[in-house]
């Protein structure tokens, strides 16, 4: 057994970081023989809850589990750690317009991303996932100066995977059996599910999954739009938003990135230009990954019908880190 990761879990009160906590505990992201060290961080008011988070996982007797650190401190939370699940986060409410989301979460992930530099190491991976959380992820970089831009990402797995899996279920296939769907852009209604490159194996062939479906209008209107708007739909069945999906996805991105993945999964990264996306923002492009890295798979065509989606999420990414960062300026955050 290696010496054990620390890795925290913002927001550990909350329905996502109930899911994820157990899948990171039993070893589903950094390895079957990997001990972790949980650190706990939520809000003064929430310490009571967490408590009863941290006598569940002591009583699911977890061989890798280690040690689990609850705090409301910034500081003690982000001491030494490894790896960081950023869940916690502002949620938009009735009326609330984007700017004052914005000016919410940049307050929360000042405080986090100034408690990273201080305290995490320097070669701690970041993956944010409380909405809106490209931006998030951004400004978090922003005040961790020393810790590369590259080792901060936002989550756009949960819209892979749903992709994914409505891709499968249309096909009649497993989920295992569809490869290489891509999430362009924003974590939000502007994100582009792409499934141009996408193949899927049907009855022992590995086609397209354009060839498979035979019917690239759906592929281009109603399937692109159930994916964007299959976070509403989940709030709207269960009145409470997605968590279990969500946590699934963070571990799946943490893991792939950890662990490595030759396959192409979906990620939001600093943009270095690639696409004729602009530079940085913080945008969701296929990726694989090798020793703890990430790198944008290069070479894909972008049609004109691709160019114009790619464009619209940008847009939008533009916006956001514009208000985001005249927030930082108005506040002298």
């Amino acid at each position: 057994m290696s010496e054990p990761v620390r890795v925290v879990v913002t927001g550990a009160a909350g329905q996502i970081a109930y899911s994820l906590l157990y899948m990171v505990a039993k070893g589903d992201v950094f390895g079957p023989n990997q001990p972790v060290i949980l650190h706990l961080l939520d809000i003064p008011p929430m310490m009571g809850v967490v408590q009863g988070v941290v006598m569940e996982l002591s009583d699911c007797a977890l061989p890798l589990l280690r040690g689990v650190v609850p705090t409301a401190d910034p500081d003690v939370a982000f001491k030494d750690v490894d790896a960081a699940f950023l869940v916690g986060a502002m949620p938009r409410k009735e009326g609330m317009e984007r700017k004052d989301l914005l000016a919410a979460n940049v307050g929360i992930f000042k405080v986090q991303g100034q408690a990273i530099e201080r305290n995490a190491k320097r070669t701690i991976k970041v993956l944010v996932v409380g909405n809106p959380a490209n931006t998030n992820a951004l400004v978090c970089s922003k005040y961790a100066p020393s810790i590369p831009k590259e080792n901060f990402t936002a989550m756009t797995r949960l819209d892979q995977n749903r992709a994914t899996a409505h891709i499968a279920e249309r096909l009649n296939v497993s989920c295992a059996d569809v490869s290489k769907v891509i999430i362009w852009g924003n974590h939000s209604s502007t994100q582009f599910p792409d499934v141009r490159h996408a193949s899927a194996t049907v009855n022992g062939a590995k086609v397209s999954v354009s060839e498979a479906i035979k019917d690239d209008e759906y592929l281009k209107t109603q399937f692109v739009e159930k994916i964007q708007k299959r976070g509403a739909a989940v709030i709207a069945a269960r009145k409470l938003s997605s968590a279990m999906s969500a946590a699934k996805a963070a571990s799946d991105h943490m893991k792939d990135w950890w662990q490595g993945s030759a396959n192409w999964v979906s990620m939001g990264v600093i943009s270095d230009g690639s696409y004729g996306v602009p530079a940085d923002v913080v945008f969701s492009f296929p990726v694989t990954c090798s020793d703890k890295k990430w790198t944008i798979v290069q070479g894909l065509e972008i049609d004109e019908y691709a160019r114009g989606k790619l464009d619209i999420t940008a847009k939008e990414l533009i916006e956001e880190r514009e208000e985001a960062l005249a927030v930082c300026q108005d506040s002298n955050l």
